[in-house]
């Protein structure tokens, strides 16, 4: 005998739409229902990978020619050379560095995963393959589905969204075998105040081991010499 309960969509009772209450429970359990749906489609995965990913993170309000933008674009640029697409947020800043720094590699697929704002420009010039999302929930989604690696260049609040959504996310083991490479001066201050705030009350707030899941390394080339050897893995498994 099946003791499970009626799933609550499974009635063909009538709701009017004057009852607020339930209409609103319906509307939140479609919803749900439909977050499920997705979520076991991107259980999906292909047996072998054509192509590696690297997502690069970084501020919008960087100007060209700045220290960290031509750091950020030679950092894409070199990965291009390894053959890597580059993966975006779409937008001007260090997103447009690195997708500059893809550009021009006919091999290699420049990338943006764009979200609406009211205030920000449209889409960088060097972006080739562009998608647009209503929210930051679906648009992290598809930077984690879409990515092999991540690089994080100095950014701001969002940028910090993004660190912690992706560290969260490999602590918990939802995604494995993804580096989350820390790129720059400004992120070894925050692994430290973790260190010290987390790990200070008794028990701990986070384990020993989830602070050592960012590195950090102090320019392109420590995030290129990391990639380099993550890409040469990954192509042993899928080359």
């Amino acid at each position: 005998m099946n003791d499970r309960p009626a799933h609550p969509l499974a009635t063909t009772a009538n709701v009017p739409l004057s009852d607020e209450a339930a209409v609103q429970r319906i509307l939140g359990e479609s919803i749900l229902g439909l977050w499920d749906v997705v979520n076991n489609l991107t259980r999906i995965r292909p047996s072998k990978d054509d192509r590696y990913r690297v997502t690069i993170f970084g501020s919008a309000r960087t100007k060209p020619g700045t220290e960290i933008y031509e750091e950020t674009r030679r950092c894409a640029a070199a990965l291009a050379d390894l053959g890597c697409d580059i993966v975006t947020g779409g937008g001007p800043g260090l997103m447009q560095a690195a997708n500059e720094g893809a550009a021009g590699h006919r091999q290699v697929q420049s990338i943006g995963i764009r979200v609406d704002l009211p205030f920000e420009q449209g889409a960088n010039a060097f972006v080739q393959q562009m998608f647009q999302h209503r929210t930051f929930f679906t648009r992290l989604h598809q930077f984690v589905l879409a990515s092999d690696a991540f690089i994080v260049a100095p950014g701001g609040i969002g940028t910090l969204l993004e660190v912690a959504m992706i560290w969260q996310l490999l602590q918990v083991r939802h995604i494995t075998d993804m580096p989350l490479i820390l790129m720059g001066p400004m992120w070894p201050g925050l692994i430290e105040w973790a260190r010290e705030s987390m790990l200070a009350y008794e028990p701990p707030l986070c384990h020993p081991n989830d602070l050592l899941i960012p590195r950090c390394v102090p320019d392109a080339e420590g995030a290129i010499a990391l990639i380099r050897d993550h890409h040469a893995q990954w192509q042993l498994v899928n080359g």
